[in-house]
């Protein structure tokens, strides 16, 4: 029975990349001629849409949203949500109909194909680099002034399986006080048993969401920056703790 288990798991792990790489391969024409300019990445936007959905789809993986308020269209939010799974960036692709731009890492760049356009389309950092740190808020103001959103994963990567939600960095609740735009604070309830980044783990199902009420931002300082990122921590962990009593 534990041989059955591993041999599934690891098919199912294999099945995620092929399905990934399949659309990207599938999509690929039309995925590069949307990045050639980059006032054309709305349009990217939404075969970047398409591709998510088809890896959900293709993964047996179906998602239910609530949300408490809905974004304007043609307006700049901050995207934050807690961070668990690869799917976390499918599932923010799937739901937030705003065109936006991720802050990653850029050891992402090294998967095979989704890392060519990765680094064309994202903002990335370097997590040990200050210089880097601090070229992201140079790049996302520019993507800002394009009228996009932008979406960081505000714990700063992966945490531990054993925490539920570990403490948040600050660069997100800045960015969005300097540029006094609403933060959106998301709750991914499954993410993490659905395909965690442990290897042996992981079966179709729900993937459960919520967008919560937008926290704003016009009028505070950097001075509120601290009270704002743990209000909007509060209310993910809050959620996270009702999803999963």
């Amino acid at each position: 029975m534990r041989l059955l288990k591993v041999i599934f798991w690891t098919l199912w792990r294999i099945w995620f990349y092929i399905v990934m790489g399949a659309l990207i391969v599938i999509m690929f024409p039309f995925l590069v001629i949307s990045i050639l300019r980059e006032e054309w990445y709305p349009y990217f936007f939404v075969m970047a849409r398409i591709w998510a959905r088809g890896i959900l789809f293709g993964m047996g993986f179906y998602y239910r949203v609530e949300r408490e308020q809905e974004m304007a269209a043609k307006k700049s939010y901050m995207l934050v949500a807690n961070h668990t799974s690869m799917v976390d960036i499918m599932l923010m692709l799937a739901i937030a109909r705003n065109p936006f731009v991720f802050v990653g890492k850029k050891e992402l760049v090294k998967i095979p194909l989704f890392g060519f356009f990765y680094k064309r389309t994202c903002i990335l950092v370097d997590r040990n680099s200050p210089k880097s740190r601090g070229e992201v808020f140079d790049r996302a103001q520019k993507r800002l002034a394009q009228g996009l959103s932008i979406c960081i994963f505000p714990e700063g990567g992966v945490p531990d399986e054993s925490i539920v939600l570990d403490e948040f960095k600050d660069g997100a609740f800045r960015l969005a006080i300097e540029h006094q735009i609403p933060i959106v604070p998301m709750t991914f309830a499954d993410n993490k048993k659905r395909l965690s980044y442990t290897f042996l783990s992981g079966s179709p199902g729900l993937l459960r969401a919520k967008v919560h009420s937008f926290i704003e931002t016009k009028g505070k300082t950097l001075d509120d920056r601290k009270l704002i990122k743990e209000q909007t921590r509060n209310i993910i962990l809050t959620q996270l703790q009702k999803f999963n009593p």
